[in-house]
């Protein structure tokens, strides 16, 4: 029995020492961190099937199997703004410059400003965009569900979008 017992804590300290040398093998031949440096990825412009006016998008991280989610900064010009979309597993987003807007098609419409962090649940219609007097940039953490990450809808009208600033004080940054 004791050389039963002997033999099974051997093995099992060679199995521990195999996977560990294994572990840093593996450890050795991945990089610790990679570095996506600014400016390395071209800018695109936003297409009029999914944005009105002027807007640039630059992205960061696309998702991948590690990371279900992308990076990107979407730079709005004054006024312009997505069309209505949903995400199947949500989005955040934090607002870097300007001030700008956030809608959902109950009517419900936020101001967002630098520093302003915005949750949108999964499947919730709405958009998002620039104030009418200033630019806006948003940094947009999407995630993904069965390989999607936005559903684009229809445009948000110049009237809707027009009811919308009304909604927000003039004291803001229209």
């Amino acid at each position: 029995m004791q050389r039963t017992l002997t033999a099974a804590a051997i093995a099992l300290s060679l199995t521990a020492a195999g996977a560990a040398a294994a572990g840093a093998a593996s450890a050795e031949t991945a990089p610790a961190q990679t570095v996506v440096r600014a400016g390395s990825v071209p800018s695109a412009a936003g297409k009029h099937t999914t944005f009105t006016g002027s807007v640039r998008h630059d992205s960061v991280f696309k998702a991948d199997a590690d990371n279900p989610f992308s990076v990107s900064y979407v730079t709005f010009e004054p006024g312009a703004r997505t069309f209505w979309h949903t995400h199947p597993a949500g989005q955040r987003l934090i607002v870097m410059s300007g001030a700008g807007l956030t809608g959902t098609e109950d009517g419900a419409v936020i101001e967002i400003l630098p520093g302003d962090a915005v949750y949108c649940p999964p499947n919730v219609k709405h958009w998002h965009g620039a104030m009418p007097g200033t630019a806006m940039t948003h940094m947009a953490l999407t995630s993904m569900k069965d390989g999607k990450n936005v559903t684009w809808l229809e445009e948000v009208t110049d009237e809707q979008y027009a009811a919308a600033v009304k909604k927000v004080p003039a004291s803001s940054g229209r």
